[in-house]
């Protein structure tokens, strides 16, 4: 039966976990401070270390507001500063990537090394008297990791480490991730008109999948498809166990049996979810990494990797590369259509056409089971001090 207004905006008789307000995709106040209590508080997915494989190669990104510097300095460690100078604040970097013994400042042309230390100030005798001078004008720099070639930063010095964070998380990944040398061959970017929760839902409930023409005639006809199920980690992160998909019932399609990365059998898939935005995906023969990166609450850039075996054959690495584009790639099959439906959902949102979302699938933690959505907005609502079904007026609810 179709609802009455007062039936419509009235929270959904359910559990308080089944459902999230509206609100927590379109408010203000909730979006600046998410930045503060979500995002510069856990470990953000920035680069993988292939990007920046030569001494002084460097990447500039943003996080939760604040320009980034990743370098890989002369001692080959890699490290993060804010792209800030310690003087008047100018970018001190400018270009999105590349390869610099010295960083200089455009504005008064102080100096940087890859380490963060100030190394030169023009007439720096001036300072004498307040006291400014190069060995107490370094860069900020940020707390950075690794993790199977995963480059993690996080702005809060007072975080757990990232292997606390992380925990065991990346299992499902590691033998693909962590027993040869791969690196990004494909790396593109939008700029979606949602919030950046919405992307990443996209990747933790897989009952979307009849959205997908691939994961309709793909995944979802393969069998024991069903019947996987979801693993859940501390801090909000997620994998669902593998399977093997039956690409053939595409027509013209072939199966995934040549060249499968270390520890995959022909044609599996994996996933791994990391709260709160990153997600890592292996077809057999490829592995996407996507995170997303708020820069308004109903706009967010969202950029995609594709990986393979570093120094592989030409031949190889064309396979590799038309299979990770066949489905993945911008003109790909699947990101499109993910894209425009949380767009479609964005715009309802905005206008106030929804004041709530159900996630209210059960199924004993099996393939299409909300539990992972669940996972996640319950450590939203935790860091947050707020509860998603009523992120303004309600106070977090254990009992529902």
């Amino acid at each position: 039966m179709s609802k009455t207004a007062r039936e419509w905006d009235a929270p959904p008789p359910i559990s308080t976990k089944d459902y999230v307000s509206s609100l927590v995709y379109t408010d203000e106040t909730l979006f600046d401070e998410e930045l503060e209590k979500v995002k510069k508080s856990t470990w953000k997915f920035v680069c993988h270390v292939s990007e920046i494989p030569e001494i002084y190669d460097y990447r500039c990104v943003n996080h939760a507001g604040i320009p980034l510097i990743v370098t890989r300095g002369d001692d080959d460690v890699i490290r993060t500063f804010i792209n800030a100078c310690s003087h008047r604040s100018a970018l001190v970097l400018r270009e999105p990537s590349g390869n610099a013994k010295q960083w200089i400042c455009l504005f008064h042309r102080w100096a940087f090394n890859s380490k963060g230390h100030c190394i030169a100030i023009p007439r720096e005798g001036a300072y004498e008297e307040s006291g400014i001078r190069k060995d107490n004008r370094g860069l900020r720099e940020v707390r950075t990791g690794t993790r199977l070639g995963m480059v993690f930063v996080n702005l809060c010095d007072d975080a757990p480490s990232l292997d606390d964070y992380i925990g065991d998380a990346l299992e499902n990944v590691e033998d693909v991730m962590g027993s040869v040398d791969l690196e990004v061959f494909h790396y593109h970017q939008a700029v979606l008109n949602v919030n950046w929760k919405q992307w990443h839902e996209t990747n933790m409930e897989t009952y979307h999948e009849y959205l997908h023409f691939v994961n309709r005639n793909v995944a979802m006809k393969s069998k024991g498809y069903g019947e996987r199920t979801w693993r859940l980690y501390p801090n909000g992160h997620g994998t669902l166990n593998p399977m093997q998909q039956t690409y053939t019932n595409i027509k013209g399609w072939k199966p995934r049996s040549n060249l499968p990365l270390p520890g995959m059998q022909a044609n599996e898939f994996r996933t791994v979810k990391i709260f709160p935005d990153t997600n890592i995906l292996a077809r057999a023969t490829v592995i996407r990494i996507d995170t997303s990166t708020p820069i308004s609450p109903n706009k967010t850039l969202v950029e995609w990797r594709g990986i393979g075996i570093k120094g592989e054959s030409d031949q190889d690495r064309t396979m590799r590369r038309n299979h990770h584009n066949q489905v993945w790639g911008p003109l790909g099959r699947n990101l499109y259509e993910d894209a425009y439906a949380v767009e479609c959902v964005e715009a309802a949102n905005r206008g106030g056409a929804a004041p709530y979302g159900v996630i209210a699938r059960h199924e004993d933690m099996k393939t299409q089971d909300d539990v992972l959505m669940r996972t996640f907005y319950a450590e939203w609502s935790k860091r947050m001090g707020r509860p998603a079904h009523d992120p303004i007026n309600g106070c977090p609810d254990a009992s529902n």
